[in-house]
C-alpha cells in the first residue's frame, strides 16, 4: 500500500502550491476533487475538457514534480432531484471521461439519494426500523421507489459509460447516502455488476457504531479504494445521546461524534490490525489521506494523520 491525500483539505491554496505542499510531505500521489460538491479550486473536470491548454497544464504540473493522480473525486448527489442532481450528474459523466483521456483508473464518488417519492424536492435517507405504520407502510414504499425506480438504473447506465471509460467506481459509505455499509453496497453492485466497489472509508462506519475491520473482512475483492480518515466517539456525549447527532460539524464541543486526525479516535495498534486485515484480503492499493478534523489546524491534523498512517500501513 502507499499514500496519498484527499486535495481538498488544501483547497486554498493555488494547484501549483498545493503540489509543493503535498510533496513536501514526501507524498507523490493526489487524490484530487474535480466535481461533485463545490468548490473544486483546483480545477472542474468540464473546464479541463473544454479547455485542451488547461487541461495539458494542469498535466504538466504533475509531470515535472513526478507526481501521480491516485484518483479522481466526485463525491456529490447525483440523484438528488432537481437542479443539484442534473448538476452532479454531469459532474460525474465528465469526471469520468477526463479519468478516461488522462489514464485514471480509479474515481471516488457517492452513490447520491433520491427524494422519498416522486415529485419530491428533498433527498430522504430513511434509516428507521419500517414497521409502523401497519395500514400505510410508506417507508417500504419509499426505498422500494429510491432503489428501483432511481438508483439502479441511474447507475445501469452510469457504468456503461465507466465501462467504455476503462474506470472503476469506488463508493464512499457516507451517513445520508443511499449506500452507507457494506450491505447497502452489496444491494447495488449486484444490480449494476463489478464497475462499482467500496471507497472504505473507515470514519464514517466508526459513527455508525460497525467494526471497520470486520467490513473489510466482508468487502474482500469489492474494496476499491481506502481514505486514511478516522473518528471518535465522544465519551460523556455519546452515552447520553447515542451516535444519531444532526449538529453541524463544527461543533465539536457538543457533538456525540468528530472526525479526527488519524490516530485520535482509534489508537496505532487498531489501524495496525486495519490495514493488517486489508492485506489480507488481497487490498495493495492506495491509502489516501482524508483530513477533515476541526479539533485542531489543517497542518496539525495533515501531520499527525501522515505520522500514523506512515507507522501502521501495511507497504
Amino acid at each position: 500500500m502507499y499514500l496519498s491525500i484527499c486535495t481538498g483539505v488544501y483547497g486554498d491554496f493555488s494547484y501549483p502550491d498545493m503540489l509543493d505542499k503535498v510533496k513536501a510531505h514526501g507524498l507523490n500521489h493526489v487524490e484530487l476533487c474535480v466535481g461533485g460538491w463545490g468548490p473544486n479550486p483546483h480545477g472542474y473536470a468540464t473546464d479541463l475538457l473544454e479547455d485542451e491548454d488547461k487541461l495539458k497544464a494542469f498535466k504538466d504540473e504533475l509531470d515535472k514534480r513526478g507526481m501521480e493522480i491516485s484518483a479522481f473525486n466526485c463525491s456529490g448527489n447525483p440523484l438528488a432531484p432537481g437542479p443539484m442532481g442534473e448538476k452532479h450528474s454531469k459532474s460525474a459523466y465528465d469526471t469520468v471521461t477526463l479519468a478516461g483521456k488522462l489514464g485514471v483508473k480509479t474515481i471516488v464518488m457517492m452513490s447520491g439519494l433520491p427524494a422519498g417519492a416522486p415529485g419530491d424536492k428533498t433527498p430522504n435517507w430513511v434509516v428507521a426500523t419500517q414497521s409502523v405504520p401497519p395500514d400505510y407502510p410508506y417507508l417500504e414504499e419509499t426505498v422500494r421507489y429510491q432503489w428501483e425506480d432511481v438508483a439502479i438504473p441511474w447507475w445501469k447506465e452510469f457504468a456503461k459509460h465507466a465501462d467504455a471509460n476503462g474506470v472503476k467506481i469506488a463508493l464512499e459509505e457516507f451517513p445520508g447516502q443511499l449506500v452507507y455499509n457494506v450491505s447497502t453496497l452489496f444491494k447495488l453492485r449486484e444490480a449494476v455488476g463489478p464497475t462499482i466497489g467500496m471507497n472504505l472509508d473507515p470514519s464514517h462506519l466508526l459513527i455508525m457504531g460497525a467494526d471497520p475491520i470486520a467490513s473489510a473482512r466482508a468487502l474482500g475483492d469489492a474494496i476499491y479504494y481506502v481514505h486514511g480518515k478516522d473518528a471518535r466517539i465522544e465519551r460523556g456525549l455519546c452515552d447520553v445521546d447515542g451516535l444519531l447527532d444532526n449538529r453541524h460539524v463544527e461543533d465539536v464541543a457538543e457533538r456525540t461524534w468528530n472526525y479526527v486526525a488519524v490516530g485520535c479516535g482509534q489508537d496505532l495498534k487498531w489501524w495496525k490490525e486495519f490495514f493488517s486485515v486489508l492485506s489480507m484480503v488481497g487490498y495493495k492499493g492506495v491509502v489516501s489521506l482524508e483530513m477533515e478534523d476541526l479539533t485542531m489546524s489543517v497542518e496539525a491534523g495533515v501531520v499527525t494523520s501522515i505520522d500514523a498512517l506512515e507507522a501502521t500501513i501495511s507497504k
